[in-house]
């Protein structure tokens, strides 16, 4: 049956004329709309002449809907009401004459927290009917519809119709085919006001056509009757409401829609579908070898096999792999094609339909490419200096006096008497140092003494200065390519002596263990799509800074510096990616108590030193991308 635009007045008056039908329109309605026509078989009774009272509310309720609009639902315990919506200045006043109102349900409902148009309701009894006010706040539209036992008053912000009306000025229901969707629809189609009463829904569908000027082709399996009331309502929204109340749906191609039970145009597609796929099971399989150039044909081969959907499920590779599928076809091969990898000559064998053997060949040219490859300079810089000075003397003085002895220490006293008192022997005076805060190994020294008349002055001055600079550059460099790790490294191993405990009745054995000192750079670069290099990097440079001796043997005291980070680098760009600076600053003072505090005098009694130690430690990091072109040998 097709449904097309033939006048409303031509298909109203030939309801008429066939079941009683009445319809009336207000004079000023717009062209091709339907303002308060009402539309009933003779053989059912006018709501409006129903006894009050036999219908009554059971529930009210308000919800925020899309778009910051309020929606009223107001339920009924039966089919038959009659609501009547009318505006009034701010307000919106809905009267339904043959609905009472339960006492429960007779107070008001302050709904301003939902953030709509509507701020309160009011539900009381008037009469023997019910009447709600919804008093609204700002510009609004109102529209209405009702299904079944419900009715429903939508309150929509001004500025949000507008927006609405002028974001869909393409046609309400979708170009494509055969696709559901959950986001929320706007509608955009001319709004509408019908009015019915258990009319046929192939008649509704006739009015529909004509508001939307669409070709309706509605299916034999489309009957039943609707009762309806909708106010201000687009015409495209009044065809969804119709088809959710009756169980169907739709599928537009061009400007024909056509209507019908959902359960029908499910098995219908479901038809088509198991049709393309009995075609595609009957196309003769192709059979393509495809060389890999720039990847291993093993790794792709598990790749595209290890992926959902995939119609070869068997594994292989190496010539033997492959895969014949009993998946549906909603992968890289249909459920009748194979793959094969053979790792000798790094080629694929695809054998399926020729779509499925084009599109494997696609997908394939776009994983099988060069890379672009990184070179990674790095400069390891440990700058020391180092500054020591050290000033000390050494006094003494010694002599003999009535038979008295005196110097620095007994023995040179004991020495200095014996030679006074040997007679035999010429007199000799020994030196007693009675300080002895000498620097050792001086750079340089001033020494006097004096030796007169049996007594001996001994003064010597002592000093050294040293300076040390030193720079250490290590420049290690590596090339590979995007997303490898690459490790570099150079050094030696040290080896050292360890003992192995001893067993029960055995003895201990000693063993040489060998430890590492390198110079090592580990890096995986990423090229990003901007022409940048994010570098996962990790350096280490070790130096045996001497031995510490024990009773097996000695064992190498090592020096390490490490830096593990990641950095993302411009092309070319040079960055430090780490640092350590270290300062040390040492006096020391050595005296004798009381002497070294003599001013002046005191220096002959004491010994100062000073230290100082400067290291830097800078890692730099170079990333230079090569940019590989790529030569596509393929047809």
């Amino acid at each position: 049956m097709v449904l097309r635009n033939t006048g409303l007045g031509l298909l109203l008056g030939a309801m008429a004329a066939v079941s009683g039908v009445h319809a009336a329109g207000p004079v000023g309605a717009e062209p091709g709309q339907v303002t308060g026509a009402h539309v009933a078989p003779a053989s059912s009774p006018d709501p409006a002449k129903q006894v009050p009272g036999t219908v009554s509310v059971s529930n009210i309720d308000f919800k925020r809907g899309d778009g910051g609009a309020g929606r009223l639902i107001l339920s009924f315990t039966g089919e038959g009401a009659a609501p009547d919506m009318r505006s009034q200045g701010n307000s919106v006043v809905i009267n339904v004459a043959n609905a009472s109102l339960p006492a429960n349900l007779q107070r008001p409902l302050n709904v301003s927290d939902f953030a709509t148009p509507v701020d309160n309701i009011e539900a009381r009894s008037s009469g023997g009917g019910t009447t709600l006010v919804l008093n609204t706040g700002g510009p609004f539209e109102s529209m209405a519809y009702q299904t079944g036992k419900d009715y429903v008053v939508e309150i929509v912000p001004r500025a949000e119709v507008a927006t609405a009306a002028k974001s869909s000025r393409a046609p309400a229901m979708g170009a494509t085919t055969g696709m559901a969707t959950t986001e929320t629809k706007v509608y955009g189609g001319r709004p509408v006001t019908f009015n019915f009463q258990d009319v046929p829904v192939r008649t509704v569908l006739q009015l529909v056509a004509e508001e939307s000027n669409l070709n309706i082709v509605a299916a034999d399996t489309v009957q039943g009757n609707v009762t309806l009331r909708l106010i201000n309502v687009p015409w495209d929204q009044a065809l969804d409401i119709v088809l959710q109340a009756k169980g169907l749906d739709k599928r537009r191609s061009g400007n024909v829609v056509w209507v019908a039970p959902q359960a029908e145009l499910a098995q219908h597609e479901q038809a088509r579908e198991d049709a393309r796929i009995a075609m595609s099971n009957r196309v003769e399989l192709v059979t393509e070898y495809i060389q890999i150039n720039y990847h291993n044909a093993g790794q792709i081969y598990t790749a595209l096999t290890e992926a959902k959907g995939v119609g070869g499920s068997g594994g292989g590779g190496g010539g033997s792999g492959g895969g014949s599928g009993s998946n549906t076809d909603t992968g890289f091969l249909s459920p009748r094609g194979r793959l094969v990898a053979d790792d000798r000559t790094n080629t694929l064998m695809v054998s399926d339909t020729p779509k499925k053997v084009a599109e494997m060949k696609e997908l394939i040219a776009v994983i099988d490419r060069p890379v672009d490859q990184v070179v990674i300079e790095a400069r390891v810089v440990v700058a020391t200096e180092s500054f020591s000075r050290e000033l000390g003397a050494r006094f003494g003085v010694s002599g003999t006096k009535d038979n008295v002895g005196f110097s620095g220490n007994l023995e040179a006293n004991k020495e200095n008497l014996n030679s006074v008192n040997d007679s035999s022997a010429a007199t000799t005076i020994t030196r007693g140092l009675m300080s002895n805060l000498a620097v050792a190994n001086p750079a340089g020294a001033v020494a006097l003494s004096i030796l007169n008349a049996g007594y001996l002055l001994d003064i010597e001055l002592s000093a050294m200065q040293t300076q040390g600079r030193g720079e250490v550059i290590s420049n290690p460099r590596i090339v590979t390519s995007n997303q490898r790790e690459a490790v570099i490294k150079q050094g030696q191993e040290v080896g050292y002596v360890t003992i192995q405990p001893a067993t029960a009745g055995g003895v201990a054995t000693p063993s040489v263990q060998f430890k590492e000192v390198v110079l090592e750079m580990k890096v995986t670069p990423t090229i990003t799509n901007d022409g940048r290099v994010f570098l996962n990097l990790n350096v280490k440079k070790d130096e045996i800074e001497g031995f510490v001796k024990t009773g097996i043997g000695d064992v190498p005291q090592i020096s390490t510096r490490e830096v593990n980070t990641a950095v993302l680098v411009e092309d070319g760009q040079t960055v430090v990616v780490g640092g350590v600076y270290e300062f040390r600053d040492r006096e020391d003072a050595s005296k004798v108590p009381f002497l070294g505090d003599i001013p002046f005098l005191g220096n002959l009694f004491k010994k100062k030193g000073r230290q100082k130690e400067k290291a830097e430690l800078l890692i730099f990091v170079t990333p230079k991308v090569l940019e590989v072109s790529q030569r596509n040998h393929r047809n």
